[in-house]
């Protein structure tokens, strides 16, 4: 169906790079310690993936079934839309959701840290539970937190401890700059909506900062991502700061957020930093490489 191509193409600016970067982050500080391994890598890469898809089904379904998507200014929504029902969208959810855990049970199974499944089911629950349930976090203005603890804190020190057994001051600083990067997307997702937002008493960080205080906070972030950036090269090699190449991709999104874009306006925002998120990560990557290989 057209239509579900388009909600794949609206999903993947956020998807892929959501997925990938806090592995490719975790990863660059694991080979920086001589310990990256491939499989595990690419384990924790497909919990991500599947957990990034499961929330955005996720989204669809609760945000579908409380009508807070009838008047919206982004990509289609499967539920809001009528494209797909909620019960079809809802199993997608917890289809991806069972395929992340299978892929971190066998992470933990091979590394022996079983107290990972822990984390783990506190990844899936607060995936749900962020525009699910009758108390919905998401509406509650801290969307971004968890986004920053779970694609950002969790996801690459748990890539870095997976692989290494152990994490280090600069996973921690990567960790921080992914999940600032991964936050500044839902920021500018939530600004774009922010009216219709206001109108269904969805309250958004974005509702509660107001327009203006959403587009400094955002700015804000990108100096923050740059600053965690050079302390990761601090760290570990001054290669790390390959990362900062994410600056093609968040310097025009940063003016565009600043210059005082609205609704559709702001969709190239999402794609741009989302690009950024990604190049930031391969950055940290290539760089630690670099180093490990001894091209200095």
């Amino acid at each position: 169906m057209a239509t579900v191509g388009e909600w794949i193409e609206g999903a993947r600016p956020r998807t892929l790079p959501a997925a990938l970067a806090p592995v490719l982050a975790g990863s660059a500080t694991a080979w920086y310690e001589g310990g990256f391994r491939l499989g595990c890598a690419l384990l924790a890469f497909l919990v991500a993936l599947a957990l990034q898809i499961g929330v955005n089904f996720a989204n669809d379904y609760s945000d579908g079934i409380r009508g807070t998507d009838e008047d919206r200014v982004g990509p289609m929504r499967l539920v809001g839309s009528g494209a797909a029902t909620p019960a079809v969208v809802k199993a997608a959810a917890f289809g991806c959701f069972a395929l992340g855990a299978l892929a971190g049970l066998v992470l933990v199974a091979l590394t022996g840290h079983w107290w990972l499944v822990l984390v783990g089911a506190a990844c899936i629950l607060a995936a749900w539970f962020y525009t699910g349930g009758e108390h919905p976090y998401g509406y509650a203005g801290l969307g971004e937190v968890f986004v920053f603890v779970f694609f950002g804190l969790v996801a690459v020190c748990g890539t870095t401890y997976v692989q290494l057994g152990r994490m280090t001051w600069a996973t921690l600083a990567a960790s921080v700059a992914i999940g600032i990067l991964a936050c500044q997307i839902l920021v500018a997702n939530n600004l774009r909506d922010i009216v219709g937002d206001r109108e269904v008493g969805k309250r958004t960080l974005a509702t509660r900062l107001g327009d203006a205080g959403t587009r400094r906070f955002f700015a804000l972030l990108s100096v923050l991502t740059v600053a965690c950036c050079v302390a990761v090269a601090v760290l570990t090699t001054w290669w790390a700061l390959l990362s900062l190449l994410m600056l093609v991709f968040l310097v025009p999104a940063t003016r565009t957020v600043l210059s005082g874009a609205t609704g559709k306006a702001l969709i190239a925002v999402l794609k741009q930093t989302g690009f950024a998120e990604l190049a930031c990560s391969l950055g940290l990557f290539l760089g630690c490489v670099l180093r490990w290989i001894g091209i200095v």
